[in-house]
This record gives C-alpha cells, sequence and structure tokens, in this order.
C-alpha cells in the first residue's frame, strides 16, 4: 500500500471480488506477512521521494515516559521498523516522575518542530498523568497514532475527513483489501465500542458501505448479532470471548484481541489468544486473523504509512507561500504618511509568519506586528534553490532623499499583492538620529511604506539599543584597561584578572585565545614565567592611538570631539576622544555582515580597537571582551519580520549608514528571504513558484550600490539578478544647475512646473551612474518615482536619456499614491530584467594595495582625476599594510550629494581632486573606511528638527507627526 493510499478517505470497495465460503478451515489473514509487504512498498516510496527532494527527511518522534519493560520493547520495534523503511526515529524517554507541564513542554516542542512529522505517546502513562490531555496536547497535523479528538471526530462524519486514520482500524481495512473482502452492502459487525478500535472501525467500514453494527458485552442478543455478521470485527479485550458458533459460516473475523492466558506446557508459564475462540472460528470463518501475528503487526506499518504521509503533505505544503494581500483603500489627496500607516490594519504578524511556512520554534514575537526570525530557517531550506535578488539603489538624491525606500516597497507590493508571486523586502532599521532630526522615518512613504511605521522609526526590537550597550561597554573596557595598568604592577594585574578561588587559579577562555596570540602554550596561571606574565597582563595602550569611539543614536554635533577622564577619580588619565552616530559603529558593521552567531563572535574577536605602544594592533579578544559583545548581540543577529501596507513581508535588519559605513540591510536578512521565497528542491523554476528578494542598497549608487557589490556580495557570495535605479525629475534638476533643495522650505518654481531644459543638463548623473553600474555588469531598470508636479515632457525625456545610457528599461511609478498598483508596470519589466543575461564582476581586485583600490573607486566610478591622500591618512595605509590589512575592501566614507566629495558638485563631474584625511579599519567588519573630505561620523540636528512635530496623543496612545 502507498501512503497516498493510507491517507485516502475510505471509500467503496465495489471493485474488490468476493471471497468464497470455504468447506474447510478458514484462510489465515497473515498480518505479519502483508506488513512486511507494505514496509517494503514504504520503504521503495521514501527512497524515490528522496532522490527528487534530497532534504525530505520523515520523522517519527516517541515519547516514553517511565522504562516499563513492555513500553521499551513496543517502542524499540517501532524504531527498528522505521530504520527499515527509511524514517528517522527520535526516542525520547522521561522520567517516572515527569510533570504534566514538563510533559506538555516537550510535546509543545515537538509540535513545533518542523523536522518532526508524527508524534506519540506511548500508553500506558503513570497514573499522575492525564493521558486524555496528553493526547489532544499532539498536534491534529502530527497525530500518526489518530487519536486526537479533532481526527477521531473528523472521522465520525461523512462531511469531513480525518487527517490521520487510527492505525489499528486503518489496519484492519488494509487486511480486508490485501485479501480481497468486498464489503460494499455486508453486514458488519464490530464487537467493542473504543475510541481507539472500535468506534473508528465501524466508521471506516460504514464509509465503505458496509451495513454496521456495534455492539458490545451488555448488547442484548449479542450472539444473534454476530452471527448475522459477513464481516466480525473482534475488539472488546476479553479472551476468547466471541465463541467459534457464534461465526456465521463464510465470515471474515479480525481478531483484534491480544490478551496472556495462563498455560502450564509454556515456557513463560502463558499463551497469548484473541478475543475470538479461535480454533473453532476457524472452522466456520473463510477469513481470520491469528494472534499474534494478525491485526498486531498492521498497527506498526499503519503508524509507519501515516507518518510518510505527514512528511510528504508537510514537505508539499511548505513548497509554496501563499500570502494574503491587504488591499489598500486610496484617498485623493493622499495623507501623511502617519494617517495612511494607522489607518491600515495589519496583519497579525504570527499569520504572517505561517504564510511564509516559519515554525513557531523559528520565530519570537516581539508585540502582534514585529517578530525576530531564526536563522535556522536557512538550514533548514538550505537544498532550497535561492529567489531571484534584486537591488534598488538611487540617483544622487537631494538633502529631501528621492523616494528609494518607496520605490523599494511599492515594487514588492506590486509584485506580491498584485502580480501574485512570492516575494520579501529586506530594508535597514533607521536611526533615531535623522528620525527626530533631518529625515523624520524611513519606512517608504504614501501607499508603499513598512507597518507600524512608528514602531519600524523608532525601537523596533532594540537592535540599535544593543549595538550601542556593546559598542560603549568595549569603550569603557579599552579606558579601565589602560588605567589599572598605568596605576598597578604587573603583580597586581595577574591576580586580579585570574584570582584565586579556593586556592586554584584559572583562565577564563578568552584569556587562552590571548594567550595563544602571544605563542604561549601554557593553560595553567600557575605555570607562567614573570615575562609571560608580564606579556599577558599588559597591552601597553597607546593613548593616541585608541581607534574606538563611543557612539549614541542621536544627532548630537557636540559630541564629535571631547575630553574624558576630568573626574579626580581618573587621576589625570584625561584624553581626546569623540563619539560617533551607533549606526556607523563596527559592531553595527560586523551585524550587517554576518553569516551566523559563530561568524558575528569571530568577527567582534578580530576588531582592532587600538594600537600599542609598540605599535601592535589591540583586538577586542585581547580585551577579552568578544563574548560579552555576544551575549548583548545574541538577538539582535536575527532579522526583524514586519510587513508592507499591503501585506507582503519585509525583513528590517541592521542599519549602518551608505555615506559612512556601508549601507546596506543584513546578509543574513537576505540569505533567510532568498530561501523562503525560493524554488523548492526539485522543483523546475516557473513564473508561479519564482519568487523575488527585493533589498536596498543605500544612497546613490556611488556609494551604496558600489558597497554592496563590492564589500557586501564578496562576503555573503550573492550575485544580485537586477539592478532598480531610482531617479526623480527633481534631483535630476538640482543635478542639471536647480536652486538648492532645503529640508523644511518650500520647492522653488524649477521643480514644481515643467522645465526641460534643466532637466536635460541633469541626466548627466542619472547616465553616470547607468554607465556605472553596467561596470559590474548587471542589467538595470530605471524606477522614475513620480511626483504629482513632473509633466509628461519631463518623464519622457527621463526615459529616453536611460535607455539611451544603456538602462534594460525606465518605466515611471506612482508608488507613492497608488501603492503596488502604481508599480505594475514596473515590477513586470523588473521580473523580465531578471531573466536577462548578465555578466557580474567587481570593480577591483583585492589583491592590488590599498591607495590602488581607492584610486579604482575614485577614478573608474566617480571619475576623479586624482586622489590627494594626507599624511595622516598615508601613515594608516603604511601601517594597515604591514599588519596585513590591505587585502581588505574599501567602504568610502563620502558625501551622498555628489559624485565627489564636494556636495555641491552636482551632475556628472569629471577630473576632479578627492581628498583623503584619514582611513580607518574595520577588521572585525572586513573593509578599510577613508573619510573623504569633511564627511563627519556623528550628524548633527538642523535648525527645525522633525522632533518639533512628534507628538502622542494622549487619549489613544497613538504617535503622530513622523512623517
Amino acid at each position: 500500500m502507498t501512503s497516498e493510499a493510507a491517507a485516502a478517505h475510505i471509500t467503496s470497495s465495489a471493485a474488490l471480488q468476493d471471497t468464497p465460503i470455504p468447506s474447510t478451515n478458514a484462510q489465515l489473514m497473515s498480518g505479519k506477512d502483508i506488513s512486511a509487504t507494505v514496509q517494503e512498498e514504504l520503504k521503495q516510496e521514501v527512497a524515490a521521494y528522496k532522490a527528487m527532494h534530497p532534504s525530505f527527511r520523515p520523522k517519527l518522534a516517541v515519547i516514553q515516559v517511565g522504562g516499563r519493560e513492555d513500553s521499551s520493547l513496543y517502542v524499540r520495534q517501532k524504531g527498528k521498523a522505521c530504520e527499515k523503511v527509511g524514517v528517522e526515529f527520535d526516542h525520547i524517554v522521561l522520567s517516572e516522575e515527569t510533570t504534566q507541564e514538563e510533559l506538555d513542554e516537550a510535546l509543545e516542542n515537538l509540535n513545533n518542530d518542523l523536522a518532526v512529522h508524527g508524534i506519540l505517546v506511548q500508553l500506558p502513562l503513570p497514573k499522575h498523568l492525564d493521558e486524555r490531555r496528553v493526547i489532544s496536547s499532539i498536534s491534529p497535523e502530527k497525530d500518526v497514532d489518530g487519536f486526537h479528538p479533532v481526527n477521531i471526530g473528523n472521522l465520525s462524519k461523512r462531511s469531513s475527513k480525518p487527517l490521520f486514520y487510527s492505525c489499528t482500524p486503518l489496519g484492519i481495512i488494509e487486511l480486508l483489501k490485501r485479501y480481497n473482502v468486498d464489503v460494499t452492502g455486508k453486514r458488519a459487525v464490530v464487537v467493542g465500542r473504543s475510541d481507539i478500535v472500535g468506534q473508528p472501525v465501524a466508521s471506516m467500514l460504514s464509509n465503505m458501505n458496509a451495513t454496521t453494527t456495534i455492539c458490545h458485552s451488555r448488547t442484548e442478543n449479542l450472539v444473534q448479532e454476530v452471527s448475522q455478521g459477513d464481516i466480525v470485527v473482534v475488539a472488546i479485550g476479553k479472551p476468547e470471548f466471541v465463541k467459534g458458533q457464534w461465526i456465521k459460516p463464510g465470515a471474515v473475523v479480525i481478531d483484534v484481541g491480544m490478551n496472556a492466558v495462563t498455560d502450564e506446557t509454556k515456557k513463560a508459564g502463558y499463551r497469548w489468544v484473541g478475543d475470538v475462540e479461535f480454533n473453532e472460528a476457524k472452522k466456520r470463518a473463510s477469513l481470520i486473523t491469528p494472534v499474534p501475528g494478525g491485526v498486531g503487526p498492521m498497527t506498526v506499518a499503519m503508524l509507519l504509512c501515516n507518518t510518510v504521509v505527514s512528511a510528504k503533505r508537510h514537505f508539499e505544503d511548505s513548497i509554496n507561500i501563499n500570502i494574503k494581500p491587504n488591499p489598500l483603500s486610496l484617498k485623493t489627496p493622499v495623507p501623511s504618511d502617519i494617517e495612511i500607516a494607522m489607518a491600515q490594519k495589519p496583519k497579525h504578524i504570527g499569520d504572517l509568519s505561517r504564510e511564509l511556512k516559519l515554525s513557531a520554534n523559528e520565530v519570537d514575537l516581539y508585540g502582534k506586528y514585529k517578530a525576530k526570525v531564526s536563522l535556522d530557517v536557512v538550514e533548514r531550506l538550505k537544498n532550497r534553490k535561492d529567489g531571484k535578488y534584486i537591488v534598488v539603489t538611487g540617483i544622487n538624491p537631494t538633502p529631501l532623499g528621492e523616494g528609494k525606500s518607496t520605490v523599494t516597497i511599492g515594487l514588492t507590493q506590486a509584485i506580491g499583492a498584485h502580480l501574485k508571486r512570492p516575494v520579501f523586502a529586506c530594508v535597514r532599521q533607521p536611526s533615531q538620529g535623522p528620525t527626530f532630526g533631518i529625515k523624520g522615518g524611513a519606512a517608504g512613504g504614501g501607499y508603499s511604506q513598512v507597518i507600524p511605521m512608528d514602531e519600524f522609526n523608532l525601537h523596533l526590537t532594540g537592535d540599535i539599543h544593543a549595538i550601542t550597550a556593546a559598542n560603549n561597554l568595549l569603550a569603557a573596557a579599552i579606558d579601565a584597561r589602560r588605567f589599572h595598568e598605568s596605576t598597578q604592577s604587573d603583580k597586581a594585574l595577574f591576580s586580579r584578572l585570574c584570582p584565586a578561588k579556593k586556592g586554584v587559579r584559572k583562565f577564563s577562555p578568552i584569556m587562552i585565545t590571548r594567550l595563544k596570540k602571544l605563542g604561549i602554550d601554557k593553560t595553567n596561571p600557575d605555570d607562567l614565567t614573570e615575562e609571560e606574565v608580564s606579556k599577558f597582563v599588559r597591552l601597553d595602550i597607546d593613548p593616541e592611538r585608541i581607534l574606538w569611539n563611543r557612539v549614541l543614536d542621536t544627532n548630537d554635533r557636540f559630541l564629535r570631539q571631547m575630553t574624558i577622564g576630568e573626574a579626580p577619580t581618573e587621576k589625570g588619565y584625561t584624553r581626546q576622544t569623540g563619539f560617533d552616530i551607533a549606526v556607523a559603529s563596527e559592531i553595527m558593521a560586523v551585524l550587517a555582515l554576518s553569516t551566523s552567531l559563530s561568524d558575528m563572535r569571530e568577527r567582534f574577536g578580530r576588531m582592532v580597537v587600538a594600537v600599542s605602544k609598540s605599535g601592535e594592533a589591540i583586538t577586542a579578544d585581547d580585551i577579552g571582551i568578544t563574548g560579552a559583545l555576544t551575549v548583548l548581540m545574541k538577538d539582535a543577529i536575527n532579522p526583524t519580520l514586519m510587513q508592507t501596507l499591503e501585506g507582503t513581508p519585509v525583513f528590517v535588519h541592521a542599519g549602518p549608514f551608505a555615506n559612512i559605513a556601508h549601507g546596506n540591510s543584513s546578509v543574513i536578512a537576505d540569505k533567510i528571504a532568498l530561501k523562503v521565497v525560493g524554488t523548492p528542491e526539485g522543483e523546475p523554476s516557473t513564473p508561479e513558484n519564482t519568487g523575488y528578494v527585493v533589498t536596498e542598497a543605500g544612497f546613490g549608487a556611488d556609494i551604496g550600490l558600489e558597497k554592496f557589490v563590492d564589500i557586501k556580495c564578496r562576503n555573503s557570495g550573492l550575485k544580485p539578478d537586477a539592478v532598480v535605479l531610482v531617479a526623480t525629475v527633481r534631483a535630476l534638476k538640482t543635478h542639471g544647475g536647480g536652486p538648492a533643495v532645503t529640508p523644511g522650505k518650500p520647492l522653488a518654481e524649477e521643480y514644481t512646473s515643467e522645465n526641460l531644459e534643466l532637466l536635460e543638463k541633469g541626466t548627466s548623473n542619472l547616465k553616470r551612474h547607468i554607465e556605472n553600474i553596467c561596470q559590474f555588469g548587471l542589467p538595470v531598470v530605471v524606477a522614475i518615482n513620480r511626483f504629482s508636479t513632473d509633466t509628461q515632457a519631463e518623464l519622457d525625456l527621463v526615459r529616453k536619456a536611460a535607455l539611451e545610457a544603456g538602462a534594460f528599461d525606465a518605466v515611471s511609478a506612482n508608488l507613492w499614491a497608488e501603492g503596488g498598483a502604481g508599480a505594475i508596470d514596473l515590477a513586470k519589466s523588473v521580473i523580465k530584467m531578471c531573466e536577462a543575461p548578465q555578466d557580474f564582476k567587481f570593480l577591483y581586485d583585492l589583491d592590488i594595495s590599498i591607495k590602488e583600490k581607492i584610486e579604482a573607486i575614485a577614478k573608474k566610478y566617480y571619475r576623479a582625476g586624482s586622489v590627494v591622500f594626507s599624511e595622516e591618512a598615508e601613515n594608516k595605509i603604511k601601517y594597515f599594510t604591514e599588519k596585513g590589512f590591505d587585502k581588505l575592501p574599501i567602504c568610502m566614507a563620502k558625501t551622498q550629494y555628489s559624485f565627489s566629495a564636494d556636495p555641491n558638485l552636482k551632475g556628472a563631474p569629471e577630473g576632479f581632486e578627492l581628498p583623503i584625511r584619514d582611513i580607518r579599519a574595520s577588521v572585525g567588519a572586513g573593509f578599510l573606511y577613508p573619510l573623504c573630505g569633511q564627511m563627519q561620523t556623528l550628524p548633527g540636528l538642523p535648525t527645525r528638527p522633525c522632533f518639533f512635530d512628534v507628538d502622542v496623543d494622549i487619549e489613544t496612545g497613538r504617535v503622530h507627526g513622523l512623517f
């Protein structure tokens, strides 16, 4: 029997032949032989399915409470049967004293484990445990015993099907089928009314069009009822209760009983008998099951069938995600972003995670509308082919931004909610600094937003707070270590770093790492020589070469440079330092580029935080803080799941600035999303099951996209299938020489009325970006983010310029006012572009020198005529080369408003001078970042910050004023 047959609804067996009434003893219905045949068929079926789907691993989990020998024997038999057919088996043994709550927890873990397809609890249970509660606690979808009330209840309804039929009744039906017993129109008598056998088998026989009677020990005229049965199933639990003479000549007898009766002739002192008087009954019956060797072996076979059915059902259910769109109610004029966001009711994040086929074990809810998703998803879906990888970038923007996030979200809504394709957006978490400073939010805009937008723009799940805490703990540790080394002897330092506890000194694991770096192969602190003790305890930090700043997530210009250590308790150990914004911390960059928790920890350990007086690089491992940093960041490494206004999924994870850091959301988020929307293993890619991940590269393509390719893609090993370049008529006019665009001030007339001459000049910036993207061998579609003031002539001009420059297509989109509906044409073009040929390549090779890499970016990508290095930058290049950091990629810290370091130099300038005033190392993250011109690592507040408009409605608790 195939697993499909086991799962199918029990229907008519009219096609089966009648069994003739024998004139001699009945034929034995060997459950042992049929079970062996069924198991061999299952083995072949599982092997064939695994050949098509290598990750298919059917798994049965059995919980046994206590150590009863008979229970252990039964479980071992099930385990051997599982091994035979290729089903993984997990035997979980709990102590006799296990509480109800502990057993409930164990069942809940199995219910949520996607790798487990069948669960059963071996009965009987200790008396203090509630058997009914236990059976009800097993998920109906994994109840391969078929005992759950949902499955039993659905069996009794003709209008519904159980997910599983109870194994023993299913085994009985299989025996009847294998022995060609036609039950249609026959009288079936079931003796016994238990929920496990009697009631279910009676329902199944009725569904096969038998006329079924259920009897029990108190049934009047029981002998007469049994004697009329063409098929008699006995499951009453009493030895030889049904006598042979009760059996109608030619009847089929199924004896479910298994009773031990005293027999002194047997070595064991007992023998097994059924509920039917076998020796007499076989003289009248045509077919009869022996005891043992009849129904018993079939129960195990059907358990395996149910497990394989469940595994295939779960596997096939996971093939295609099914996102239910959340319809928009568009209004004209378009309300504020916050009004739109508040008017839309999001789906519960648990519902969205289920639509994505994520298990409860893979999702940690943070309230109703956001959740953290475990990295385990990548491992579970490792054999799934990735979806298509689309990166959204932009031309050089105005200070108002040009809607790159809006296009990212609107395009995602169009692909998912309107074109019905699997899709995921991956965006950065916004920094609180710009949210309350100049930008006012980064969730997209209009009807293309991530919601809830107030939660998105504020604390979210606390990742940036975790980064701030970790960064500043490390900063405090650096200064504290310098202070303590300056005020203590080697012996005192050693005593405090390795204190004796109960007379025994021990190195912590992180200290062993430092000892190995120093070439000291000892693990006992008492074995170190005085020289080795001194090397171990003395980092000898040069206060002038501490490379680690403190951070905060606020635009506070007055913390850019400061003096610390002014309190009398610091004994005059003052020094000059400063703050960066939290998203510029190397810890943020590490988070964004890590591929696993272990990878993140290793990167933290490699971070160079200072230089010793002898010129040695001092790392977080040397400080001994790596483990603590990892603990602070262990939850932050999981991406946050949210949704768009139209209900499509979004990962919000990491938020490195593009003009300071590398400006892209996390590798982890992209990898998980690509697997979730990817094509299932063994399945051909089709338009219907090909999914898309839309990720965003910050600011203009000159910084965000270049770093996406040369840093993020190098690190992740992922290759984009397409680039979407966002442009606006307004921004192109600024590059054509239009007046400055200033937040808070009305736009000049040039931007609100048609001006083709100004726009024509500004398309030079667009063309330059298209040419640059082509250097990576990637196809590009220009998304013209349309504003109400744009004219058709202006849109046509931009499209013409884009196509002439080599774009695959250029499509105007009204995502702000119409959401996904306003980006359907754009989405169709992008999907088509994903199939276009490409010759992906990096801008430079890692083996060239630091200067050559910087010059490659400056001259090939920015079109600079020359690069000028300050004395500080020259010294850093020399030092980094000596320390072996010269093989790292480059992350240029540069203004987003121009190809040059001058934000006022618009259009497509060439031949300019690019000044490099300093170079810093993010060795843990894995790049060097030159500071171009006057680029600041801590923004300041404008004259009128956005916080003037932000408040909360005291009565409703709703936030308003966020953009």
